[in-house]
């Protein structure tokens, strides 16, 4: 029975949870600070723009008191002027440059003591608890056409201004703030689980394969184990030592299979790189493949047959690859077709592509099992033998070599398992003489058809 594991990913649900609350905290963190420095730059700048507005008017102060304007270029708001004389009495400038005693001032027009004596930019606070901005010089002043010397003027502007437009950059920020959030930690948690899902699944494919490997390998491990206590609980004869033995070195071969099988494949997974691709004639290694398997063949009662067609079947692709592939497939379609069937390779062109098929007259592959063949230890068959690696290999021989897989019903009705490359020399011209003017008998019944000679 083959282990498949349906347990949902919940390691990265809960680690790209994680990851998008830090990198809302974290952007919380920078959010905060930038708005911060944005407030705190924009109610500078205006309080500077204020400031040197206040200036302007105190260093063009004539010893009158018309010297500060109501009105004209660059008027923002209403300016508070006030005198204190050196006897201690203050008097409010009024609109028509008139005098109007402490006494008679509005509160909220007051001059409060700690604008007294200011000579820089200084902030204090108003009866209505306004903030206005002053400043103050000392100098002479004509009052009723009399100079009047060391007299202190204060020149005051509020900063509603300046509050206002604070309050409307905060209200802002405090709106986007929220937004930016929620999109960040949707956002964050999207590509956490986009990113973590790969590697979620990779590590999944590690346990069943762990499972699995340590599955296919207890079966020739208890056989082996079961011969050997065998063999010493006592004496026996030599046939049977022989046939102990002989089923030792079977489960021993199937063993080394899925260990070689194994190690391929986590070789694979492990390489970065792909070894060097270079032009590999897809025909000859068919034709080579073919000579391999000839004894198996033989040996199963099976007809193998090869035809390469006479035209260019050169592909872009690592020469070893493609000959482990070849093998698969061959190693597939000996095993699984019955005696006295017929296993066909073809590699010619279709459609502009070099293809390579594999067809054979065994039980097929039923179609709701093609999605799920090429998953590490799945076979679609019952049949004994093999480890349901083979075509997981085949895979991504075919997957990195960028090949396309075919698969379907032979036309004797076994499988049929073809793979399409763009060829390395597009169009390809067409032999003259036929790729099938020789064959050879094998012992068997079978018949190998070589290759003709390969275009230059």
């Amino acid at each position: 029975m083959i282990a498949f594991f349906t347990r949902p990913v919940r390691d990265v649900r809960g680690a790209s949870l994680r990851v998008a609350l830090i990198a809302t905290a974290l952007v919380l963190v920078a959010y905060v600070v930038i708005a911060g420095a944005v407030l705190m730059i924009v109610t500078r700048n205006l309080t500077a723009a204020v400031d040197d507005r206040l200036r302007g008017y105190l260093s063009g102060t004539p010893a009158s008191a018309d010297a500060f304007p109501s009105t004209g270029p660059g008027y923002q708001q209403p300016l508070l002027r006030w005198v204190v004389l050196p006897g201690g009495l203050t008097y409010l400038i009024g609109p028509h440059d008139e005098l109007i005693p402490a006494a008679a001032t509005p509160p909220s027009e007051k001059l409060p003591d700690a604008a007294r004596n200011v000579e820089s930019p200084t902030t204090v606070k108003l009866a209505d608890d306004s903030d206005l901005r002053t400043n103050g010089v000392t100098t002479a002043i004509k009052i009723n056409g009399e100079v009047v010397n060391g007299a202190h003027v204060v020149i005051g502007q509020s900063l509603d201004n300046v509050s206002s437009t604070r309050h409307n950059i905060l209200t802002a920020e405090l709106l986007v703030g929220p937004i930016l959030l929620i999109a960040v930690f949707f956002g964050a948690l999207a590509v956490g689980r986009r990113v973590a899902s790969p590697i979620e699944r990779a590590r999944q494919r590690q346990i069943e394969m762990t499972a699995d490997a340590s599955h296919e390998l207890r079966t020739p491990l208890s056989v082996i184990e079961a011969q050997t206590a065998l063999a010493l609980e006592r004496e026996r004869d030599v046939a049977w030592y022989r046939n102990a033995f002989q089923a030792v070195g079977v489960e021993s071969k199937r063993m080394r299979h899925l260990v070689d099988d194994l190690l391929w494949l986590a070789r694979f997974d492990s390489t970065e790189t792909a070894p060097s691709s270079e032009a590999t004639d897809l025909g000859i290694l068919a034709v080579q493949a073919a000579e391999r398997f000839e004894a198996v063949a033989q040996a199963r009662g099976l007809r193998l047959q090869v035809d390469v067609e006479p035209v260019s079947t050169m592909i872009s692709a690592p020469p070893e690859w493609l000959d482990r592939l070849l093998g698969v497939l061959l190693d597939n379609a000996c095993r699984y077709t019955p005696q006295g069937g017929v296993i066909a390779v073809s590699v010619g062109r279709r459609d502009g592509k070099v293809r390579l098929a594999v067809d054979d007259s065994g039980p097929g592959i039923p179609p709701e099992e093609r999605a799920h063949i090429f998953d590490r230890f799945r076979r679609a068959s019952e049949a004994p033998g093999g480890s349901g690696l083979g075509l997981a290999i085949a895979a991504a021989v075919v997957g990195a070599s960028g090949g396309r897989w075919e698969v379907g019903t032979s036309a004797t009705g076994g499988a049929s398992m073809a793979v399409s490359w763009t060829p390395l020399i597009r169009g390809g011209a067409e032999m003259e003489e036929s790729s099938m003017s020789e064959t050879v008998n094998t012992p068997a019944g079978g018949v190998l058809m070589p290759p003709p000679p390969r275009p230059a």
